[in-house]
């Protein structure tokens, strides 16, 4: 059998010897500590948590399961599989062999790797409910799914090691509070279970490791014996900016950036291999299409990555970046994490990643192999793009990145689980109660609150308490909680996770396989013979059967490209701060770039026509257009703040003299439009009014008078339900429902709940859900008490400014056809530049 020593051996077979923060982690784990490791992309953060176990199956084959690892998606989880099965091999691990082998159970065999996600195959998912591999990688939404059968208790129950790859991406989310559910489950299982986070970005490491390993006496705070391991050496991230030429017109407003579309094509053909990143499904539809057009090299060369797209496209655009047989991959997350592809050039970026992390962790997708640099092509849209991305090269010099806030008391999870729990076998809830509060999200859940998590599993609620279906636990004749009917069994497994994708429609070519999904909302409005583009085709629509768009390829390459909900990506507060900055002229010495200089002469044309934001100076300009006044206000607090705070700045004019207001909003600012021509006049608006308009005080209430609150609640209502099993999928063999049916079935459940149980659980967590994920309001108050404490500067510029272009642009966008809107915003453009213009 191999020694432990195999492993170092592994690593100089390969040239190069482990780095000092993979021996630390060793160090720890074999001291039996849990921890969390941070390092750059590509340092070799899996074999620093891999190592510790592996240096245990080298020493001892270990009884199955020994190790079981989470990953995000299900890509990543095939691609870990095999790297962590090389490593194995290579280093000559061994695993008994389980007891259902029968005569030869305990001898030794080559460890193996198992596989347990949504793509695994009948036989895996039997090896790995058994535990019959000694490694076995899987993802959140299936562990919770082996958690819900009783018999693998047992074999859970010997796990020594769970590693929670990818953390940053699960933590801000209710995915993360499910696993952290899961985690408390598994310890309840093995009190000894040691537990890794791998995280390659996170701005607040503290907190990410209390979530994953809390202490028991405070589950807000990490564990006592856990360990935060931190690789000290920077990874370097070379930042080229495709920039306007000197003289060059470049657009005051936009988003999609196929202006640069020659200068990207260039960069890409000057390269080997090269991911290019968009913001959006939409976006990476339409920039393949662009490239496709003027492709000069073999089609088979550009490929397109995206998360609607079929998994076997995915696969396949997977496959040929590990083979170097594509030139360039349009993607978008869908490619963010730690799928390893050495032989990646470069990444180009279309657009602002809207954040810092987001761009070191795209940067990290190039330069994969250890000592190289990450290479980063920054592909501006419109102007203002060149100005954030000299605020994210200061940004990167300065280390600064964003935080991952973790959710806290999320009923709707909390209920999944409680079910998931009696599903595998009774269970004690004062235990399962000490369990969950033993976790950073539910750390002091009040009684209350897990008495109604209690009657809704048990009865719906008190006002459906009277119809069978919703009464899916029960007690047994010992009080505990069990799910016997093996029909809500089912139901339940089907339903466990907490992604809700609404009303997708499978794309399936006529002649051929699937494509993927696209909204229903979209195809629904297409008549048989229309076009569309999607995977990367021209596809014209044949019928609609059975929740699924049969199509063929088209004759013409003409078509619209599908809108994705939720595709949208705020500015970040940390970038949005270091924006302000470098608009004021306080970007600091070091991290200076050509950007800065790019970007000069929109400050200059800003600064003389109104004034410069900056850190500690709120401005709003009011400008007469040909339309009447506007009122501009740049918190820079990104696009899903800004609206909610047009929504009441607009209600607060509007109690001082009757208005009505249109409204606009981008990540820079606001706008607010009144639709009687001395609106502002009218009010004596001054800086005085606008601050008591911006005051933070009685927030909450008129947020909630400003907005359709009960409309906003009803469709987070439908997320909400699906995640706390009210919603339950359609049965296997029979058709999946449709949206109009989803919509339909929530909308008479939050009417009953909001007429006979207002106190439902289920309708506080949609409203709560409004204010923090939709409206940002925790964000949206730090906002009104920074401009509370700041100086504001309320400027009456002649014209649009530079910063009031894009959200005039935006309002105008309503108003127009999409022929009308862009030949009037071109015109205007063209009019600023040409007046203001040095």
């Amino acid at each position: 059998m191999a020694t432990p020593e195999a492993l170092e051996g592994w690593f100089a077979a390969r040239g190069f010897a482990p780095a000092a923060f993979q021996r630390e982690a060793w160090t720890a784990q074999a001291e039996g500590r849990s921890g969390l490791v941070n390092a750059p992309t590509g340092r070799g953060k899996t074999l620093a948590v891999a190592g510790g176990p592996l240096r245990g199956a080298l020493a001892d084959a270990p009884t199955a399961p020994q190790l079981l690892w989470i990953t995000p998606l299900k890509a990543l989880a095939e691609d870990t599989r095999r790297a962590l099965q090389a490593v194995a091999e290579g280093c000559g691990a061994m695993q008994a062999i389980p007891a259902s082998a029968g005569a030869r159970a305990g001898k030794p065999a080559p460890l193996r790797v198992g596989l347990r996600s949504g793509d695994a195959g009948s036989a895996e998912r039997a090896r790995a409910r058994r535990g019959a591999d000694a490694w076995l990688v899987s993802t959140p939404e299936s562990l919770s799914g082996l958690l819900s059968h009783g018999d693998t208790a047992e074999a859970l129950s010997r796990l020594r090691w769970l590693v929670v790859d990818e953390w940053h991406e699960l933590l801000g989310s209710k995915r993360g509070v499910l696993l952290q559910l899961a985690i408390a489950r598994l310890r309840a299982l093995n009190p000894g279970l040691r537990v890794w986070g791998v995280s390659a970005t996170v701005g607040n490491p503290d907190e990410a490791l209390a979530a994953l390993c809390p202490d028991p006496r405070d589950p807000r705070r990490p564990h006592p014996d856990a360990v935060r391991i931190v690789d000290p050496r920077p990874k370097p991230i070379e930042l080229a900016t495709l920039l306007p030429a000197t003289g060059e017109r470049f657009p005051f407003a936009g988003h999609l950036g196929l202006k640069q579309l020659p200068r990207v094509l260039q960069a890409i053909l000057a390269a080997p291999s090269s991911l290019l990143f968009t913001n959006t499904r939409a976006q990476a539809e339409l920039w393949h299409q662009a490239l496709a057009a003027v492709w000069p090299e073999d089609p088979s060369t550009l490929a397109l990555h995206h998360g609607s797209l079929d998994a076997n496209l995915r696969r396949a655009a997977e496959d040929g970046l590990r083979a170097g047989r594509l030139r360039c991959v349009v993607a978008t997350s869908s490619l963010d994490l730690g799928v390893d592809f050495p032989d990646v050039a470069q990444v180009l970026q279309v657009g602002s990643p809207k954040g810092v992390a987001r761009l070191v962790q795209r940067a990290g997708r190039s330069g994969h192999r250890p000592g190289e640099p990450s290479r980063v092509v920054a592909v501006p849209s419109h102007a203002l793009e060149i100005v954030e991305y000299a605020a994210l090269r200061r940004a990167l010099a300065d280390g600064r990145l964003e935080p991952r806030l973790p959710p806290r008391l999320c009923l709707d999870v909390l209920a999944q689980h409680v079910v998931s729990c009696a599903v595998a076998g009774p269970t004690d809830a004062d235990a399962l109660l000490a369990e969950v509060r033993g976790t950073h999200a539910f750390a002091g859940l009040a009684d209350s609150a897990w008495t109604a998590v209690l009657a809704f599993v048990e009865r719906g609620g008190e006002a459906l308490q009277h119809y069978p279906e919703y009464r899916r636990v029960e007690r047994d004749a010992s009080g505990r909680l069990v799910v016997t009917d093996r029909r809500q069994q089912l139901r339940h497994r089907l339903s466990i996770g907490t992604i809700t994708g609404d009303g997708h429609l499978t794309v399936q070519l006529l002649k051929g396989g699937r494509l993927g999904s696209v909204e229903e909302s979209f195809l629904g409005r297409l008549n048989p013979g229309e076009v569309f583009q999607f995977a990367g085709r021209a596809l014209e629509l044949v019928q609609l059967r059975d929740m699924t768009a049969y199509v063929r390829i088209a004759k013409t390459k003409a078509g619209n490209v599908p809108r994705w909900a939720g595709g949208t990506l705020p500015l970040s507060a940390t970038l949005g701060e270091a924006v302000q900055a470098e608009l004021a002229g306080q970007g600091g010495e070091g991290g200076e770039g050509p950007e800065r200089a790019a970007s000069a002469p929109l400050r200059a044309l800003q600064s003389r026509l109104s004034a410069l934001p900056a850190p500690g100076r709120l401005l709003a300009e009011v400008i007469a257009t040909r339309d009447g006044p506007r009122l501009f206000v740049y918190p820079f607090a990104g696009r899903h703040v800004h609206e909610g705070l047009a929504a009441l700045v607009a209600l607060r004019l509007g109690r001082l003299a009757p208005n009505t207001f249109t409204l606009a909003a981008n990540d820079y600012g606001f706008v607010l439009a009144p639709h009687t021509k001395r609106g502002f006049a009218a009010l004596g608006l001054d800086a005085a009014m606008l601050r008591r308009a911006l005051s933070p005080e009685g927030l909450q209430d008129d947020l909630a008078a400003s907005l359709n609150l009960s409309e906003l609640a009803r469709r987070q209502f439908r997320e909400v339900a699906r995640i706390a099993g009210l919603l339950p999928p359609s049965l296997p063999g029979r058709a999946p429902r449709s949206l109009r049916s989803l919509q339909a079935s929530s909308s008479l459940l939050f009417d009953v709940l909001r007429q006979h149980d207002p106190g439902h659980l289920l309708l506080a967590q949609a409203e709560a859900e409004v204010f923090e994920a939709q409206l940002d309001a925790t964000r949206l108050r730090a906002t009104l008490d920074a401009a509370a404490r700041a100086g504001l500067v309320l400027a009456t510029p002649p014209t649009l400014t530079p910063l009031a272009f894009p959200l005039w642009a935006e309002q105008q966008r309503g108003t127009l056809s999409t022929e009308d809107w862009k030949a009037r915003v071109e015109r205007a453009a063209a009019l600023l530049e040409d007046a203001h213009g040095d």
